[in-house]
């Protein structure tokens, strides 16, 4: 790759970590601001009301993720990106302004439309401009903005929830829109793989000339019949197709039901954490999941994915149930950060172990039905917390979200090796359609 070519795929990273990031900050500043919204007596919120806003919320994610791939062949990667950040930032708006919890929750559901949209279109965006022996890395860096969003809306949350109240959170993620959209929208190039699919070579030569690279790197390959529905279900697949299905559900329960409401339980666990401590609980883990991110794709390239992410899977297990024994609080937070380490990258290595598993006619379906079944455990995730918190149960809660993640574990342990895994191109995979969500 041209110097040139390197230095537009880092301006592409780039410009989408920090959307991923923005993305990141207004998914998981729900459950930083919860434990306000509920204190706010004002405002009505219950704790059963509240799991069901964060299962709308996720909700729309799988609306937004599902139709993100036919939107972005419509109209284009960028112009996708551009409306999904403009609707979650807006949302953002509407919730600190919300009168009522219904209305609080319709915004919810709106910018869960643009966080599901978001995340697949910069990730396809990141793939097409980075060269092939960097996807990985180019992948992973902007999967750490999502934590480190996590992490900003912990942070927001414990400085300022208790001294401005809940709704400034939300006020500050809809600023944010004002200085990074203009700059984005004039940043970001259009991706040169739609417009030469489109046929629109024009636009797309005077996209490689303004930046001085060729076109040719970015040309799609011919069209290939890619399998279907059915390419899940053949006799050699389709018990593979049903474990990763399982797991998927597994993974994202845990992953948005203890981002949703961590804190709350910490609190009504009867360790005694006060509401400062528990919110740093949130920061801490999604801080710690940027490190786990990255060493689990290390461990995955020499391993595998697979077996890693039954190791991944178990240990999450293994974090969430201690956090439901009273400890010391400084070895309390040593399990939350080592416990963040697993949650979240267990989950990026069955997108991994997927795209392993199925022949090139299939894997783009079977990536994304992976994903779309996972968002179905982040809507029960949620709602399955609000429950357990109105119960009064939220140690049990750590057990129940404990035994899910085995239950991931062992869906993944018993997928076998797949026959004949296809070495990496040595292009760049241009339209990176298996990671459409």
């Amino acid at each position: 790759m041209s110097a040139p070519e390197n230095r537009l795929a880092v301006r592409v990273t780039a410009l989408c970590w920090v959307l991923v990031l923005l993305d990141g900050l207004d998914l998981f500043v729900y459950g930083a601001t919860l434990p306000g919204v509920l204190a706010d007596r004002s405002f009505g919120l219950t704790p059963v009301t509240g799991g069901e806003i964060g299962s709308l919320t996720t909700f729309g994610m799988l609306l937004g993720a599902l139709s993100a791939g036919l939107l972005t062949d419509r109209i284009g990667r960028r112009k996708l990106i551009l409306t999904d950040v403009t609707l979650f930032s807006l949302a953002a708006a509407a919730c600190a302004a919300a009168p009522t919890p219904g209305w609080f929750g319709a915004a919810r559901f709106a910018a869960g439309l643009g966080l599901g949209g978001l995340l697949p279109s910069a990730i396809a965006m990141v793939m097409e401009y980075a060269p092939a022996w960097r996807r990985n890395l180019a992948v992973t860096t902007v999967m750490t903005a999502h934590q480190a969003g996590g992490a900003l809306a912990g942070a927001l949350g414990m400085t300022l929830v208790q001294s401005l109240g809940w709704r400034s959170v939300y006020w500050l993620g809809a600023l944010l829109l004002v200085p990074v959209l203009p700059a984005v929208a004039f940043l970001l190039p259009e991706s040169l793989t739609f417009l030469l699919a489109k046929g629109r070579t024009g636009r797309a030569q005077a996209i490689a000339h303004r930046f001085g690279v060729p076109t040719a790197p970015f040309a799609p390959e011919p069209a290939k019949d890619t399998g279907g529905l059915r390419g899940l279900f053949t006799p050699s697949v389709r018990l593979t197709t049903v474990l990763f299905w399982i797991a998927s559900f597994a993974g994202l329960l845990l992953v948005y039901g203890v981002n949703t409401w961590l804190p709350t339980m910490m609190r009504g666990s009867g360790s005694g954490y006060n509401l400062g401590s528990a919110i740093s609980f949130l920061l801490v883990i999604n801080l710690s999941g940027i490190a786990g991110m990255l060493v689990a794709g290390r461990l995955a390239d020499r391993f595998g994915a697979r077996p890693v992410a039954v190791v991944w899977f178990t240990l999450t297990a293994a974090g969430v149930g201690l956090l439901a024994v009273r400890m010391p609080l400084p070895l309390t937070y040593v399990v939350v950060f080592l416990t963040g380490a697993w949650l979240f990258s267990a989950q990026t290595l069955i997108y991994a172990a997927v795209g392993a598993h199925y022949p090139a006619a299939s894997r783009a379906t079977a990536l994304g039905w992976v994903s779309g079944v996972g968002r179905f455990g982040a809507v029960f995730g949620p709602w399955l917390g609000g429950v357990l918190v109105a119960s009064g149960l939220s140690t049990l809660g750590f057990g129940v979200f404990a035994v899910a993640r085995l239950l991931g574990a062992a869906m993944v342990a018993l997928v076998r090796r797949p026959a004949q895994v296809t070495p990496a191109a040595p292009r760049v995979d241009t339209d990176a359609p298996e990671l459409r969500r």
